[in-house]
């Protein structure tokens, strides 16, 4: 009597890594974007992000005092102790530019998210 052969452990990660590297970059997750609050400011205070995609926002405080992230936009609102860092999802956004701030020093420390569509390939 003959028995069907079982795929080996060695082989099954051979596929799956394969698999994987034969998708779409588009199904992995995008780098998350980096803000750092400072001085009562942004860094960097302009950024951008694909249009129609969801994406993480990371905020790291080096004042002595909390802020909050803060945007009406973005749909987003979140308190950042001093010396801490809060991270946030935003999106998936339409093409524009869409403004943040954090609510405790709303006139020095703004910025922007511009969305912007894909790029087509030639």
């Amino acid at each position: 009597m003959t028995t069907p052969m079982q795929p080996r452990p060695a082989a099954l990660l051979f596929i799956a890594a394969c698999t994987a590297a034969l998708l779409p970059a588009a199904v992995l997750a995008a780098e998350p974007v980096q803000l750092t609050l400072k001085d009562h400011h942004f860094t960097p205070a302009e950024v951008s992000v694909l249009a129609g995609e969801r994406f993480r926002i990371e905020v790291s405080n080096q004042d002595a005092t909390p802020s909050e992230f803060e945007s009406n936009d973005l749909r987003v609102e979140k308190i950042v102790v001093a010396g801490g860092k809060i991270s946030v999802m935003a999106g998936p956004l339409k093409p524009g530019t869409y403004k943040f701030f954090d609510d405790y020093h709303p006139d020095t420390a703004t910025g922007t998210v511009t969305a912007t569509q894909h790029q087509a390939k030639e």
